[in-house]
């Protein structure tokens, strides 16, 4: 065992909530942990688990209300100046000058820490070095990338050599091949330089490479160890399921998450779907809700573990927050109004019709003669790194930027031509909370419902009917809802006007697990009701809920197909998993670019 480098005990904080008359809000509850020196930690857990406000508070950030914290030997509460100046704290959202360059950055933060004049030609090239940034430091931080951006912000964060690093969710939004760059970075800084790193994610993948994982909820800890003793929670009870060919993964999947009875968990995966069944689960029954389609054992990992502790923890203490939708039956309550065709298309012209898009900034081409349909009622992904050229897609298509060339229908209307017409057809859910963050939760439902010409007893309905689909506190001031809870407002807003289109901007970033499962239950019900869904996500296994998904990259289209024909293209490499063959396709499209360039 390693000496600690923050002990924590009986720790409690509570806040103001939200709303008038709401009392307070427990964020932490009696929580105690030790995590180790020249170790990598993971705190995983749910939303509103307290995770970022514990980050802060080991940060000198916050003041905790009781119990004790030390951080390096240091009691925070006495001395949070001497803490701060020995650690590297990077927060959810890093603070980068967008119009300063890369190098001007890194100077400005070496100022900040009073990082030696001598010391720095090195510590500069170094951090360069590990983030492989050096050909771009006059590039200004705001034309950066987003996963450029956050090795950016890892670099300014190192700047000075820190005894401890702390990431909050470091990869929020950010693409698979960036991912697996940034985690590259902070193993090696382990490895090699005997660094402590306690990280805070919603990826369970990215916990299982740590030597040590907190599992809180509810500001409470669920259960602490490593990433193999916390696995055999859920040794015996995982499976996978072989769909038959007319049966899609995501509604054998939903018909499974939709028995709690008998499964804890069901995922899509490589045209398969990983379940976890209750340990007093029924064969019969199983046998049943499986109609017919094969299983078999597999190997459960960390992610399996986490969402045993989360149901476990239901049952005592009563539902989470963010429950699953039930039933399988078409939604048709959130239906367009006008009814749309059937899945698939097969009545009627395509939702979507795209012909040679390009859109140009100044000598800059961001999407380069893209083409493609969306059937009416098809769950369409659009997948790519970050700069790929997604969002600017996505906003021609919404109607919300021009297009510098091409042909763009939605909807039956011409973009080009009759933006107004089509944008009273759609809904949009941004990659970035784009709601007024001080107003209510009602008052942002009445704003944006009016907006949509929607008024007196319509509104008021739709508004009820959004309150109770998505569970939200009408009194709840936006801003300050978990992150989970933003993005269901976000969507509540984009579906009152029941559209028939409806498109989502990285809907489920840095949100859990548990919350992502049930978001795409209620995406699932969508689609069954009819309504068109174009999505962009950098969570590889939710491309395996789309009918068809598209990769994209620096502005041009690399693979269009469903899902198993997508991991096909991608060769034995990309088989495994989604995951595997984005990265695959992407780095194909990259070397034959780079060979077309040097010849």
């Amino acid at each position: 065992m390693t000496t600690p480098t923050v002990t924590v005990e009986d720790l409690r904080k509570t806040f103001d909530a939200a709303g008038a008359g709401a009392g307070r809000v427990t964020a932490l509850d009696g929580l105690t942990l030790v995590a180790r020196a020249g170790q990598l930690t993971a705190l995983v857990g749910p939303d509103g688990a307290g995770k970022t406000t514990l980050m802060r508070i080991f940060a000198g950030l916050l003041r905790p209300d009781s119990g004790k914290i030390c951080v390096l030997g240091i009691d925070v509460a006495l001395d949070p100046q001497a803490v701060q100046a020995r650690i590297g704290y990077m927060p959810q959202r890093f603070g980068l000058y967008e119009d300063l360059s890369v190098q001007e950055n890194l100077d400005l933060y070496a100022d900040l820490h009073g990082v030696p004049m001598a010391e720095r030609a090195s510590r500069f090239a170094r951090m360069l070095d590990l983030t492989d940034m050096a050909r771009f430091t006059g590039r200004p931080a705001g034309k950066l990338s987003g996963g450029m951006k956050q090795k950016l912000g890892l670099a300014c964060t190192l700047v000075r050599a820190p005894d401890l690093l702390l990431l909050d969710e470091p990869t929020v939004g950010v693409d698979p091949l960036s991912r697996r760059d940034l985690w590259a970075i902070v193993q090696q800084l382990v490895r090699d330089e005997g660094l402590s790193v306690i990280v805070s994610t919603a990826y369970l993948d990215e916990a299982e490479r740590c030597t040590q994982v907190f599992v809180m909820d509810r500001g409470r800890l669920l259960a602490e160890g490593t990433p193999n003793a916390l696995k055999t929670r859920a040794k015996g009870l995982t499976y996978t399921a072989m769909p038959p060919a007319d049966l899609p993964a995501r509604d054998l999947q939903a018909r499974l998450i939709d028995a709690p009875r008998l499964i804890v968990d069901a995922v899509p995966m490589a045209g398969n779907v990983r379940f976890i069944r209750q340990p007093d689960a029924e064969a019969a029954g199983l046998q049943d809700l499986l109609a017919g389609a094969p299983a078999e054992p597999r190997g459960e990992d960390l992610e399996d573990a986490f969402m045993m502790l989360l149901h476990q923890r239901e049952a005592v203490a009563g539902p989470g927050p963010i429950p699953p939708d039930t039933g399988l039956a078409p939604d048709t309550s959130l239906a367009p109004a006008t009814g749309p065709a059937p899945a698939g298309g097969q009545a009627g012209q395509p939702a979507i019709v795209v012909r040679d898009l390009v859109r140009k900034f100044g000598d800059f081409t961001a999407v380069a003669s893209t083409s493609f349909e969306v059937a009416r009622g098809e769950i369409f992904g659009l997948l790519g790194p970050n700069g790929a050229g997604k969002t600017t897609t996505f906003r021609m298509l919404c109607g919300l930027l021009p297009a510098t060339g091409g042909t763009l229908l939605v909807a039956g209307h011409d973009l080009r031509r009759a933006r107004a017409q089509a944008r009273g057809r759609i809904g949009y859910v941004a990659q970035k909370f784009a709601l007024y963050g001080a107003l209510s939760v009602r008052e942002n439902l009445e704003f944006f419902g009016g907006a949509y010409g929607l008024r007196g007893k319509m509104l008021r309905a739709r508004i009820g009917d959004a309150l109770e689909r998505f569970d939200l506190d009408p009194a709840a001031q936006s801003g300050q809802l978990p992150a989970g809870y933003r993005q269901r407002l976000a969507m509540a807003t984009g579906l009152l006007h029941q559209p028939e289109i409806l498109f989502l901007d990285e809907p489920t970033s840095g949100i859990d697990p548990l919350a992502r499962r049930a978001f795409w239950r209620t995406i699932t019900a969508l689609a069954h009701g009819g309504v068109t869904i174009v999505v962009t996500t950098h969570f590889m296994e939710e491309a395996e809920y789309c009918d068809r998904i598209a990769i994209q990259d620096a502005g041009r289209m690399l693979a269009i197909g469903t899902p198993r024909e997508v991991r096909a293209m991608a060769g034995p490499s990309g088989s495994h998993d989604m995951n595997s063959a984005f990265i695959a396709i992407v780095e194909q499209g990259r070397a034959r670019r780079d060979a077309k360039s040097a010849a």
